[in-house]
């Protein structure tokens, strides 16, 4: 993964978390990344927390905690693996 947390800047990033459903169809590109990109991901930031929750009927969705409390959230409704991918590093560089 191209993104590291390495270069952290104002908005150094806390915590991501991972919200799906464990058998919706919405949830099937993030639950594609999870089992695809997960270890490559956590190698490359071995200090930053990364929560998955699952929930039955839940919305997928990408949440970002930043410095003092900032957080953002992306809607991952209907992603594949690939566009999960690019919305995580967007979180890890700030731009989420």
């Amino acid at each position: 993964m191209a993104a590291a947390a390495g270069s952290r800047g104002v908005r150094a990033l806390r915590e991501i978390r991972l919200h799906l459903c464990q058998r919706s169809p919405s949830s099937q590109g993030v639950r594609d990344f999870i089992e695809k990109r997960y270890v490559e991901l956590k190698k490359a930031n071995p200090d930053l927390p990364i929560l998955i929750r699952e929930c039955s009927d839940v919305q997928p969705k990408l949440w970002a905690r930043y410095a003092f409390g900032q957080e953002n959230h992306v809607s991952l409704n209907n992603f594949n693996a690939d566009q999960v991918t690019r919305a995580v590093e967007n979180a890890i560089s700030g731009k989420a």
